[in-house]
């Protein structure tokens, strides 16, 4: 009876010390990218999860100015050009532009003295480099894996 004990704690042992093949290792987690813009701050900070690590920016942004609000609310990216030019206003460029409430978007602007503060016809304005990081995360990503909220 010792024996056949014995035996079987060292099956035991055996087992628990086995390395788990990769197959049952658990599947590495999609990329993800979070936009989070505060009106109230003029503000924007973007959060990158992907491959394990986590990617933070805070930028300064211009929304929507009186009589031209920017929308409240959760939202996922309809639709991504890198060198939108606005068929509302005067062919404006709006260079890497992330849409997501019809007209309205986040993209790049020319104007970089009037960041941080609201002065656009709705749209989310970034400076230029910062909007081209933000289109390539959302890019990597996807539309479904990218969440932008608007919060007042």
């Amino acid at each position: 009876m010792r024996a056949a004990l014995g035996a079987l704690v060292l099956v035991v042992l055996a087992a628990a010390c086995t390395e788990v093949p990769e197959s049952a290792a658990p599947a590495p987690q999609p990329d993800r990218v979070e936009a989070v813009i505060d009106l109230s701050d003029q503000a924007v900070t973007v959060t990158r999860r992907a491959g394990g690590r986590v990617e933070t920016h805070v930028w300064p942004v211009s929304t929507g100015r009186a009589g031209y609000p920017t929308p409240t609310g959760r939202f996922h990216p309809t639709m991504l050009s890198p060198n939108h030019r606005s068929s509302l206003y005067d062919d404006a460029p709006m260079p890497w532009s992330v849409f997501f409430n019809g007209n309205i978007g986040i993209h790049g602007t020319y104007e970089i003295a009037s960041l941080g503060r609201p002065v656009s016809h709705g749209c989310v304005r970034l400076h230029p480099d910062h909007a081209r990081t933000f289109y390539a995360m959302v890019e990597a990503a996807g539309k479904s894996a990218t969440l932008i909220t608007v919060q007042p």
